[in-house]
């Protein structure tokens, strides 16, 4: 008999890559992600498409970027017609069920409590769903740090991550017959740190290592750095002490839970996927910054990933993949693993290269992130600040559309304290990065994509802006089956998605 096709999905919110164990951290307990990545592959330079929760996601669970598929600030909907995951798959006959933190439904940051299209009514559990089964006393607890309560503060069953992993483990029991995708989906360790013991106490007195990187002044960088860092610029460094108790502790929290569903996953489901990721990390100071934001730092932008193959997509035991990889492929993989068609409207490409031969292929020599704002809601974390990255295994690009750019060498220079966006010695690698970013702009349709992307004050004597930009039109791809797009000039369906607009004038160097 042949084995099912089953993926069990499972990420936390504001996962530094620093913070799991096997990245090289030993100080890090989170015994049950280790095991796993000892079982598997551990990717050691992925980074997230944007790095705020909501945007995070919603490349997550499209495959396309934020700016491609609407949800591209925190408390905005994903745009109509833009599928996730679970409405590929459940047309298709694949039980799809989401457990968990969502963030895609434009409401507030606990979600509006309904499931969406393509995913299991019986078990979806956003924390709105959690926050209805307290009464209001204990919904005011469930939003205090764990060493604001008293009498002993909390067990785990009071937590959402708690609840999340009951409900996980229920459906592996209920559907482990069949196939299936299910995300497991926990807001820990997040704000606002709350968790049981021993974990509330299990760092008590435990310093991070202090890094070149919070000694970076920030002079050369964007003006919104400075801004972003405040008062902590004026710090005195030598006395700086970062102590995050909780948010540690909920670390190794939330990997206990995680450790209940993979355990019932190799007891019930052995030939399942399973992949482990985080949506963004989190400053702590680095850089004199806090939280995340339009960034390419390692602290804010670089998160884990781990991946423990299944029967239709093996991987080796214990091997570590060095090159960068991104989160927009993550879709393209699930849909692979369930021999599905991948869409091209997707921007990513399925991982099995990766996942089966980890040591012998390259997926990406550049991956890309990006930023637009922090949150609609709020006036404040620099409002609006566009920003497209280009990330290779050694440098890093930022276009900071209405600031000042960074080159960033990360081979020399791992603490990015050096901004290399004018220095001659850096312009070819700027440029090549340069070129891919804007290559990546146009492919993906990228709304925000013009002139000024392409027209920076380090490139004055290569590129002049042009009202008509690079001169082509680029037209959604239709799918077989789908309704076709039709051509403005005849009317009729449309042959040739990206076509140059012969009116103009061809801009130089383009073909």
């Amino acid at each position: 008999m042949e084995p099912k096709r089953q993926i069990v999905f499972i990420m936390t919110d504001t996962t530094r890559w620093d913070m799991v164990g096997c990245y090289g951290y030993p100080d890090m307990k989170t015994p049950e992600l280790d095991k796993l990545a000892a079982e598997g592959v551990r990717y050691d330079k992925a980074y997230s498409c944007q790095p705020v929760c909501g945007p995070a996601r919603s490349a997550i669970f499209t495959g396309r970027f934020p700016h491609s598929n609407g949800s591209f600030t925190n408390c905005v909907p994903l745009w109509a017609g833009v599928k996730t995951i679970g409405e590929y798959l459940q047309p298709k006959g694949i039980s799809s069920a989401y457990i968990g933190k969502w963030h895609l439904d434009g409401g507030d940051y606990f979600g509006n409590g309904v499931c969406p299209a393509g995913y299991d009514k019986d078990y979806w559990y956003d924390m709105r769903c959690y926050l209805e089964e307290l009464s209001e006393e204990d919904r005011r607890k469930s939003r205090k740090e764990s060493s604001s309560l008293e009498n002993g503060g909390i067990d785990a069953s009071f937590t959402f991550a708690h609840r999340i992993a009951d409900r996980a483990i229920n459906f592996l029991e209920r559907d482990k017959d069949k196939d299936f995708f299910l995300v497991v989906s926990m807001d820990e360790p997040h704000q606002p740190y709350l968790c049981p013991e021993p974990y509330a106490s299990m760092y008590e007195g435990y310093e991070l290592p202090i890094t070149p990187s919070y000694f970076d002044t920030l002079e050369d960088k964007p003006e919104l750095e400075r801004l972003w860092a405040g008062d902590n610029l004026k710090e005195d460094k030598s006395k700086l002490k970062i102590k995050p108790q909780l948010f540690l502790g909920c670390n190794s929290f939330a990997d206990h839970e995680i450790g209940r569903v993979i355990d019932k996953v190799r007891e019930v489901a052995p030939d399942a996927m399973i992949i482990y990721t985080s949506d963004h990390g989190e400053a702590l100071g680095a850089h004199s910054l806090s939280l995340k934001g339009p960034s390419v730092y390692e602290e804010i932008a670089h998160i884990p990933m781990i991946i423990k193959g299944g029967a239709y997509m093996k991987s080796p035991v214990g091997k570590v993949y060095e090159h960068v990889t991104s989160h927009i492929d993550l879709v393209p993989t699930f849909l692979d693993y369930f021999d599905i068609k991948v869409p091209g409207e997707l921007h990513g490409v399925s991982m099995r290269p990766i996942i089966e031969n980890p040591e012998s292929n390259v997926l990406h020599d550049t991956v890309f992130t990006e930023f637009h704002r922090y949150e609609q809601d709020h006036d404040g974390f620099g409002g609006l600040q566009f920003m497209r990255a280009a990330i290779s295994d050694n440098a890093k690009l930022a276009i900071h559309l209405m600031d000042k750019d960074e080159l960033f060498d990360s081979k020399n220079d791992p603490y990015e304290l050096k901004n290399h966006i004018d220095d001659p010695e850096y312009a070819s690698i700027r440029d090549s990065l340069h070129e891919k970013l804007l290559d990546m702009m146009n492919k993906t349709r990228d709304p925000f994509r013009g002139y000024q992307w392409r027209c920076r004050s380090w490139n004055k004597d290569k590129y002049s802006p042009e009202w008509e930009c690079d001169g082509y039109t680029r037209q959604k791809v239709t799918e077989p089956g789908e309704l076709q797009e039709l051509d403005y000039d005849t009317g009729m369906p449309i042959t040739e998605f990206v076509r140059y607009k012969k009116k103009y004038k061809k801009p130089a160097g383009t073909v």
